[in-house]
């Protein structure tokens, strides 16, 4: 049992690393709380049930069109919505009530569109798992867990290693700084929408591919991508990534002597003892300002 649950905590905190670390590039640049990134990661789940059952497209060239898709609307919302409130030097208020706004807007136009009524996006006949030191994995949580990493190892080397990566964090660091040394501030922030709307669409395809999906989605994702984000210091990438992982674990082995329906409960529990104990983080101050 214990095995099982280490597991499946493993896998559940793939996907939280992923949305964690997209919401976290997205804050280190425009440092307000992007709630609206929940939809993006219910739109890209929604775009690849279009594409793979509606239009019969294969499940491969679904996943990456619903990715880039993820990346457009997100860089979308932000042309369209933020950029004009940057421009009026909108309070970090106004902001957050628009991104609620907009999280509100999509997911109930995704209803309109789609209905309320749970859709999924597994085809053919359901496979058994396979038996790894005493647990159950199947083919899909495979597929989740190897591209999850695979994506979290390319951002690390985009972040640490290329151009574009120098870029966002000087412009995280320091804006005004960054703009005087010739740094263009918005073209950054266009970058770190659509790597971070890319990373949300990416997770909500995965995870659809082994539970269901419904306009609802977004909001629970959001909820355990801040709280991983939290755990991990805000605007951390590294302890996003830690924070997600942390988070998918201590969820799945703390159901294991009580309710399953205890899981959310537990994720926030998790937080307020951070909060109170650890507020800057599992990495601690010195780590979150290197990064």
């Amino acid at each position: 049992m214990f095995n099982q649950l280490l597991l499946n905590g493993i896998i559940a905190g793939s996907i939280y690393a992923l949305i964690a670390l997209g919401f976290t590039v997205i804050y280190k640049t425009v440092r307000f709380f992007h709630f609206a990134h929940g939809v993006v990661y219910t739109a890209g789940a929604y775009c690849a049930y279009s594409l793979t059952i509606s239009l019969g497209i294969n499940s491969v060239i679904s996943f990456f069109i619903a990715s880039a898709f993820s990346a457009l609307f997100g860089i979308a919302i932000d042309r369209l919505v933020y950029l004009p409130l940057r421009k009026s030097n909108a309070p970090a208020l106004v902001f957050l009530i628009a991104s609620f706004g907009i999280f509100i807007f999509i997911q109930n136009l995704l209803q309109l569109i789609y209905g309320a009524q749970i859709l999924s996006l597994r085809t053919g006949a359901v496979k058994e798992g396979h038996a790894v030191l005493g647990a159950v994995i199947t083919d899909i949580q495979i597929l989740i867990l190897v591209v999850s990493c695979w994506l979290l190892g390319i951002l690390w080397f985009i972040i640490e290693k290329t151009k574009m990566g120098k870029a966002i964090r000087a412009v995280a660091d320091d804006p005004v700084g960054a703009s005087v040394s010739g740094i263009y501030a918005e073209r950054v922030i266009l970058y770190a929408f659509g790597i971070g709307s890319a990373l949300a669409g990416v997770a909500g395809v995965l995870i659809s591919y082994e539970t269901n999906i419904e306009p609802t989605m977004g909001l629970n994702a959001i909820l355990k991508g801040i709280i991983a984000s939290i755990i991990g210091g805000m605007g951390n990438i590294p302890g996003a990534v830690i924070g997600g992982f942390f988070l998918g674990i201590v969820e799945n082995l703390g159901i294991w002597k009580i309710q399953a329906g205890w899981k959310d409960t537990i994720s926030f529990v998790i937080l307020i003892v951070f909060l109170l104990l650890r507020p800057e983080g599992v990495l601690g101050k010195k780590n979150r300002e290197r990064f």
